[in-house]
């Protein structure tokens, strides 16, 4: 199957697997990092956004960041990958489902994981996805 550049995948406005958009975004070089967005340089700006579209009855966001996104600005990314697990989280209110997602990315100067806590009743998705857009500046 043939591979898609971001910018592409920007330029298609449909449904993107997360695992091609965290692929495609390695060898790019960030101007903007933080825990939901990236923000790639080119003739339209590339922005990569980690996202959960609430449906009901389920809790899905950031839990919490280790490392520092200054360390992915202005220098290739070498990783940009997910992994998730279901272990119940400590200290927290018993729910019938828990979903961890990380993600993990690195550069020369450094890394970063975002991890993400989803809970809900078992019925409600607790993914995150990757939705990509293009703009022609950014802020």
């Amino acid at each position: 199957r043939q591979t898609m550049t971001l910018a592409e995948m920007a330029e298609i406005r449909r449904y993107h697997r997360t695992s091609d958009i965290l692929a495609a975004m390695v060898g790019l070089t960030p101007i903007h990092a933080d825990e939901n967005t990236f923000v790639f340089d080119g003739p339209r700006k590339v922005v990569v956004d980690f996202e959960h579209d609430q449906d009901c009855c389920e809790s899905v966001g950031v839990y919490d960041v280790c490392g520092d996104f200054a360390d992915l600005i202005g220098v290739p990314l070498l990783q940009a990958e997910e992994s998730d697990n279901i272990d119940e989280p400590e200290d927290y209110v018993p729910r019938d489902s828990y979903t961890w997602t990380f993600y993990r990315f690195a550069s020369i100067k450094g890394s970063v994981v975002v991890r993400w806590l989803g809970e809900s009743n078992g019925y409600y998705s607790e993914s995150v996805d990757a939705k990509v857009r293009s703009m022609l500046t950014w802020p």
